[in-house]
């Protein structure tokens, strides 16, 4: 089942999150962002949930943006539990973001991905994405290193 997420799904969100970035996260300071984005119109968080388990989310944002000078979906997270990963769940929650991104008026919907997640590249490619773009970032605290590792 497929729906829009509530403040319970919290902790469960939480925790896909930090598997996919391969790190633990400050719980605290993730909870205040997320109950900030679920009550805002400009947020979307997607969830699957199966036997009463969210299974998988996809956070987008929508934003009117200068130089598409149109309103513009970005999904921020989507990540599916390991053990239920290749049954066409992220497939299935890319096509209801892209018909949420439509209903909320945008034209088009983009995302950024880790260089090194291979796999999701794929996905991406094969659900028809095109890798139009290069995202460029500076880490503004704790610079100790600029090399791309999974999980800092």
């Amino acid at each position: 089942m497929y729906r829009k997420s509530i403040s319970g799904d919290c902790k469960a969100i939480y925790s896909l999150i930090c598997d996919m970035e391969n790190k633990e996260l400050p719980y605290g300071r993730f909870e205040e962002i997320y109950n900030q984005q679920i009550k805002e119109s400009n947020y979307y968080c997607l969830v699957c949930e199966q036997d009463d388990k969210v299974i998988g989310m996809l956070n987008l944002r929508f934003e009117e943006q200068l130089h598409h000078s149109e309103r513009i979906a970005e999904i921020l997270e989507l990540t599916v539990s390991d053990e239920y990963r290749s049954r066409g769940i992220g497939k299935e929650m890319l096509a209801l973001s892209c018909q949420i991104a439509k209903d909320n008026d945008c034209s088009q919907i983009e995302l950024a991905c880790n260089q090194l997640r291979k796999d999701a590249h794929r996905f991406y490619t094969r659900e028809g994405m095109n890798n139009f773009h290069f995202k460029f970032s500076k880490r503004l605290l704790d610079c100790d290193s600029q090399q791309n590792i999974l999980g800092r």
